[in-house]
């Protein structure tokens, strides 16, 4: 395994980072506190390149590798962007468009993944369901084919940009009584008669990711609107695993990052007891924790990202390590930078807060800390 990214690399993740600090930054904390999805950062993500990143460029893509397309998201949590729009970022680009890329028929890239790439239609992935988190096979969302159509009926919950989509790959029953091989996936386009995204839910971090229930009645759709084969929904489901566990984590490895440079930083320049708070013992403790995760965060996220690189296949242990490692230790260097900012920390303007409540996320979505290690304690 090569650890060191070429130069080509090292200029781009710099690029990103001056054009998230100039064109996105500066809008983090007034769509944070306001709850509110920001559409022109995410326009500008799309007409930067980073939404369609890894495509090829017949989609509107630049056919970039997979570590320079992690590397992005690493970027844009190192530049101060916040989980919200790079967690909204994820969901359109892998959970939703990644997967059209990999299992659509050519009329079906072509019409979808243009639009996906430029910003100009929002994805989302409707899997999880009220009965149906961590145990996908207990899904009761049905799609019955009746003719030339398919017939929805069902809802999904915590479906991040479901009420912004304007594009949605649904996980549906085509045979109830098959458990995983039964799962199908399909593509719901906005304003489809029978379909509808409910409310924004309000949460406690990540709050400008905008996420809701999706209620599907009598939601007739083209059968060609069917993703793959019938039956083939469970494995699809699994492979958004490879980015989940590698492009959906480095945010959060590169908003470690971004505190660790903050509070580097303000331990220069706070001053206590006639001195630098960084002279002291217990400060240089946290700056050490942080660096700790940052470094061991970013090697188990970039590993997956070098072996699906090479073609090879994922090892879910891999996965389900980094993965938890990632979710329930991030907690840690989140609450070392707020509280080595003191008051400040827990006040909103200095950012140590959300940062805080945002990584509070990664032992939940994408598949709980305790399923991970399930997985990782049947493997062994």
């Amino acid at each position: 395994m090569d650890f060191a990214f070429t130069r080509e690399q090292r200029m781009f993740k710099k690029e990103i980072i001056r054009f998230a600090k100039k064109e996105i930054v500066p809008r983090v904390q007034e769509h944070d506190r306001n709850e509110a999805f920001d559409f022109e950062s995410f326009r500008k993500l799309g007409r930067f390149g980073i939404l369609g990143l890894h495509f090829p460029e017949q989609y509107g893509g630049s056919g970039a590798d997979v570590v320079t397309t992690v590397m992005a998201g690493e970027a844009l949590g190192e530049a101060g962007v916040d989980g919200g729009l790079t967690l909204a970022y994820g969901a359109h680009s892998f959970l939703c468009a990644d997967t059209i890329l990999r299992h659509a028929t050519e009329k079906q890239r072509r019409k979808y993944l243009p639009r996906l790439a430029s910003g100009e239609w929002i994805g989302c992935m409707g899997l999880t369901e009220p009965d149906a988190g961590s145990d996908v096979a207990s899904m009761r969302t049905t799609a019955e084919k009746k003719g030339d159509k398919y017939v929805l009926n069902g809802s999904k919950i915590f479906i991040t940009n479901g009420p912004i989509a304007d594009v949605a790959v649904v996980y549906a029953k085509t045979d109830p009584g098959a458990q995983h091989a039964g799962i199908s996936a399909f593509i719901v386009e906005k304003g489809t008669k029978g379909f509808e995204a409910g409310p924004p839910l309000i949460k406690m971090g990540v709050r400008t990711s905008q996420t809701s229930e999706l209620f599907f009645s009598n939601c007739e759709i083209p059968a060609e609107n069917l993703l793959g084969a019938e039956g083939e929904g469970f494995n699809m489901s699994l492979q958004t695993v490879e980015w989940d566990r590698s492009a959906l984590l480095t945010p959060f490895v590169g908003a470690a990052r971004y505190m660790l440079n903050a509070c580097a930083d303000y331990a220069k320049k706070r001053r206590q007891f006639d001195r630098p708070i960084g002279k002291f013992q217990a400060t240089k403790h946290k700056l050490a924790n942080i660096r700790i995760f940052y470094e061991a965060a970013q090697s188990l996220a970039y590993r997956i990202a070098w072996c699906k690189d090479q073609g090879r296949p994922l090892n879910h242990l891999e996965a389900a390590v980094a993965k938890l490692f990632v979710g329930d230790w991030s907690m840690g260097p989140a609450n070392d930078a707020m509280v080595l900012f003191g008051g400040y920390g827990y006040c909103h303007e200095y950012n140590m807060e959300r940062i805080f409540r945002d990584s509070r996320l990664a032992p939940i979505g994408g598949g709980t800390s305790d399923i991970q290690k399930m997985i990782i304690s049947r493997l062994i």
